[in-house]
């Protein structure tokens, strides 16, 4: 199985602008999606699946429609027989700096002033470093690989 990151477009088969039970129908191959409805916490739905141990959630937002996907990276102690991809890269198998080299070679800027929580800005994407797990880890401290990636479209960050 294959998850295509398709900035901004989202993460098939999930789209931005999908609605509620649009996004509940794109994933319910994989089992009983669990929707979370906004409450006094979080003022937007969330749709959290998951595919042989690779975590997927869609965020709807505005109008109730999806306005960014994120995927979580395995376990440490999984190797799922998934493949996260952008542009043909696995972005969980693939060292981070590596997955950000990429995206300079695109023309794409890596805004790294949380080395934590890297982003794209325009694209969206945006990335998490962080994990409690025991993985390999950069002489920063950081995981060498990345532990989520979100695909959403150029307004998100602007909220």
């Amino acid at each position: 199985m294959q998850f295509v990151l398709d900035p901004p477009r989202g993460v098939a088969p999930v789209h931005l602008g999908m609605t509620l039970d649009e996004t509940v129908a794109a994933v319910s191959a994989w089992g009983a999606p669990r929707v979370y409805p906004a409450d006094a916490v979080r003022d937007f739905d969330l749709v959290s699946a998951e595919y042989d141990g690779i975590g997927f959630q869609a965020a709807l937002e505005r109008d109730h429609r999806v306005t960014a996907v994120t995927i979580w990276g395995p376990d440490e102690d999984e190797d799922p027989d998934v493949q996260v991809l952008l542009d043909g890269i696995d972005v969980f198998r693939t060292p981070a700096e590596e997955v950000f080299a990429h995206a300079a070679r695109k023309g794409w800027h890596v805004n790294n002033d949380d080395p934590r929580a890297p982003y794209i800005p325009g694209v969206t994407l945006a990335f998490t470093r962080d994990t409690s797990q025991e993985v390999p880890r950069d002489a920063n401290g950081l995981p060498v690989h990345l532990t989520s990636v979100l695909v959403a479209d150029e307004r998100y960050r602007e909220k």
